[in-house]
């Protein structure tokens, strides 16, 4: 069987959803609960590759972390803003769910359903 993995956090609802959602079909997943286990830059680098996006469409911009380091820059580059989520992974837009090298956000949680 194919190994799920969902970058989680508790405390969202639009995660737990996504999280019940696998469930419901059947899938259980490995939990990673980023904000705890807080992925390297090379592995956000993966995950924003199988998502198909830039770094910067991952940024939680409503943070106040967001605006404290300044990344509403529109210069600085995917290195800049993934070594900010590595110091700061409360601005990883959440929740992530990987399968088979494919990736989806679940905003809404539905959209996991295309890679399950």
């Amino acid at each position: 069987m194919t190994q799920v993995t969902i970058y989680h956090n508790p405390r969202c609802s639009k995660s737990r959803e996504t999280l019940q959602l696998l469930r419901d079909n059947g899938i259980e997943p490995q939990i990673r609960e980023y904000l705890k286990d807080v992925p390297s830059a090379d592995e956000l680098r993966a995950v924003l590759a199988a998502l198909g996006i830039e770094a910067r469409a991952l940024l939680r911009t409503k943070e106040t972390e967001y605006r404290e380091l300044g990344l509403d820059d529109a210069s600085l580059d995917d290195d800049a803003v993934i070594a900010a989520m590595v110091r700061c992974p409360k601005l990883i837009e959440r929740p992530i769910v990987i399968r088979d090298g494919r990736a989806r956000i679940g905003r809404p949680p539905e959209s996991v359903k295309e890679i399950l």
